[in-house]
């Protein structure tokens, strides 16, 4: 099977995933959907170019537990904070707002959009999965270490927050508490690392330079671009000076002490 052929048919894939997805979007009047849909997206894939291709099994093992593991718990996750939530999440109602009459094309465009994205960072699994070279035991074991790690991260960071926001005292505060005293955006940093994990395990490939695409492509989308910036603008908007005093004192990605407070 070509590669051309296995990009193709995973787009397809995908796009009608979103496609369905984008009609409930519809009848229901809510986006959040769209998120569950990427990280199934992903899941799904790495189960399948494991499945279907045929590289070194030990790869493609890793490929196939580490994709689906990482999207059933975020998958999970998405759909218990956000969908099944009543109201959409804010980021989607605020461009529905701005779109108006064009939202439901545009909001085909973006769930599509996912859809191609989803394709674009398969790609350190597709190489390791055409791979027939076994990866060396120190490649297995810092993969390993750096999904544990990543996954135990994240999750930890989730549960942080969702205990912080299911406290109604804490209503308008900011989350300081666990990993969110050392990164504004854990959660981030640790889908981040989660991608390492590719690189760790299929750099040394023919095609492992493939591998980088995760990490670079998550650090831009998360640090510059549909992260970090629309969600510390929206909490700006709710939390202010509060939120303000959080960014002196604390970096907003790589996990580190937290600074002091400098009051004027």
């Amino acid at each position: 099977m070509s590669v051309l052929m296995v990009l193709g048919g995973a787009w397809a894939l995908c796009a009608v995933l979103q496609f369905f997805l984008w009609r409930l979007q519809k009848q229901r009047g809510e986006a959040d959907i769209v998120d569950v849909g990427w990280a199934g997206s992903l899941g799904a894939l790495a189960a399948l170019y494991a499945l279907l291709l045929d590289g070194d099994i030990i790869g493609r093992l890793c490929v196939a537990v580490f994709g689906v593991a990482w999207s059933v718990r975020l998958g999970s996750y998405l759909f218990r904070q956000r969908f099944q939530v009543p109201g959409e999440d804010e980021r989607y109602h605020s461009l529905r707002l701005a779109w108006g009459e064009n939202a439901q094309r545009n909001f085909f465009l973006l769930f599509q959009a996912q859809a191609l994205l989803a394709v674009i960072l398969s790609l350190p699994f597709l190489a390791i999965c055409m791979s027939r070279e076994v990866p060396s035991s120190g490649a297995l074991i810092g993969a390993i270490l750096l999904f544990i790690g990543s996954i135990a991260g994240e999750a930890w960071a989730d549960s942080d927050l969702h205990a912080f926001r299911s406290d109604p005292n804490n209503r308008g505060k900011v989350c300081r508490t666990g990993l969110w005293s050392y990164s504004r955006h854990p959660n981030y940093f640790f889908e981040w690392l989660y991608w390492w994990s590719y690189v760790a395990l299929g750099l040394q490939l023919p095609s492992g330079w493939l591998t980088l695409i995760g990490p670079a492509v998550m650090y831009y989308f998360l640090r510059y671009l549909t992260g970090i910036p629309a969600t510390e603008a929206r909490a700006l908007e709710s939390r202010g000076e509060e939120y303000r005093r959080y960014q002196t004192t604390t970096n907003a990605f790589f996990p580190w002490f937290p600074r002091h407070e400098v009051r004027k």
